[in-house]
């Protein structure tokens, strides 16, 4: 089943329209098919593409408000830089449904660098 903007709109209050969400679902989509790959049954990489989808949504132009104050005008919002998937919660949702781990990973590969003493 592919992931409508009707199927996001479900889990995220959004008004953005449903060309850019579509949006959402192809990036989500193309990063879940090159972590997860066939490691899960197609109806959970269908729901990690949903949440994920709005992981982005939420962490871009939809940002999700923690707190607000009317004077003078203040407003925080939710999630912190550079955490990843769990900025959002669905960002931890999307990572708690792929049951792999694959999504998790990304981000944390590091490489390892040898020094050889030249002779």
């Amino acid at each position: 089943m592919a992931i409508l903007a009707d199927d996001v709109k479900a889990i995220l209050d959004t008004d953005i329209p449903e060309v850019d969400i579509l949006a959402y679902i192809n990036s989500a989509t193309e990063l879940v098919n090159y972590a997860i790959g066939s490691s899960l049954a197609d109806g959970l990489k269908d729901e990690v593409i949903r949440w994920l989808s709005a992981h982005l949504i939420a962490s871009t132009r939809e940002q999700q408000l923690q707190s607000a104050s009317a004077g003078p005008a203040k407003a925080v919002f939710q999630g912190k830089s550079g955490l990843g998937l769990d900025s959002t919660q669905y960002g931890q949702q999307a990572k708690a449904l792929d049951l792999s781990g694959k999504l998790a990973m990304l981000g944390q590969k590091a490489a390892t660098l040898f020094a050889i003493e030249s002779f």
